[in-house]
């Protein structure tokens, strides 16, 4: 199978869409360009259990990695222990919260001078 090029702006809009579709609440898809070098965009969503962020990661695995050969390049975390997984796919990190979690971190808070490219609740 042929490795499909995704632009970082791409990549992030199907990353969101994936989140989106396995009922993650709350999704935030922000462009970090101007206030990082670490990644272009971060996506941050809440997910109300562990079984749920699995469920997300698989998706991922089955239309990133399986149909384009895109894979992350790395993972943090599980939402069992800590709340917060987190996936690499270098020009876009996702992060998948807790709704406590989520609410300890205040990730949004940290980069509030980011641009909101979309938002779903």
């Amino acid at each position: 199978m042929k490795e499909v090029l995704l632009d970082s702006q791409a990549l992030a809009r199907e990353i969101f869409d994936i989140v989106e579709e396995k009922k993650a609440t709350d999704v935030v898809l922000l462009d970090v360009r101007e206030q990082t070098t670490i990644a272009d965009y971060f996506i941050v969503a809440t997910v109300e259990t562990e079984r749920q962020a699995k469920a997300v990661e698989e998706d991922l695995w089955r239309q990133l990695q399986v149909e384009k050969q895109i894979r992350p390049l790395g993972k943090e975390g599980a939402s069992g222990e800590s709340g917060w997984v987190l996936l690499d796919y270098g020009d876009v990190i996702l992060h998948m919260f807790t709704p406590e979690a989520r609410a300890y971190y205040q990730l949004e808070e940290l980069w509030n001078r980011a641009n909101v490219v979309v938002k779903a609740i």
